[in-house]
C-alpha cells in the first residue's frame, strides 16, 4: 500500500533513477514520472548537473545524459558510498528475487 503525502526517495533521486534507466529520457517523461512539473524536473536536472553527477550532451533537439557512478552521495553519512552503487540496488534486489523465485 502506498504512502499518501510522501515518498521514499528524494525528487532529486527518483529525476536520477529515470535517467539512470533511459539517458535519453525527455523532461516532460521525468515530469510525468516523478509526479512534478516540468520546470520542476529541469531545476532539479541542472541541480545534478552543476553538482557533476550527470553530464548533459545535445543530440540534436534531445538531450542525452550520462551519470557519473563514480562520484560520492552527497550526505555526509554516505561519502562511502557512489552514486552507482545505489542506483545499482534496485535492480539487484529485482534480479535476485527474480533468481529465488526460479528456484
Amino acid at each position: 500500500m502506498p504512502c499518501a503525502g510522501w515518498t521514499f526517495l528524494t525528487s532529486h533521486a527518483q529525476v536520477l533513477l529515470c535517467i539512470s534507466r533511459d539517458p535519453g529520457i525527455r523532461l516532460r517523461d521525468i515530469a510525468d514520472r516523478v509526479g512534478i512539473t516540468e520546470g520542476s524536473a529541469n531545476g532539479i536536472v541542472v541541480d545534478l548537473a552543476e553538482a557533476g553527477y550527470i553530464l548533459n550532451q545535445e543530440a540534436g533537439r534531445r538531450n542525452h545524459y550520462q551519470i557519473q557512478a563514480h562520484l560520492p552521495l552527497p550526505e555526509s553519512s554516505s561519502r562511502e558510498r557512489a552514486v552507482g552503487e545505489v542506483l545499482a540496488l534496485p535492480g539487484r534486489r529485482a534480479a535476485a528475487r527474480f533468481r529465488s523465485a526460479g528456484t
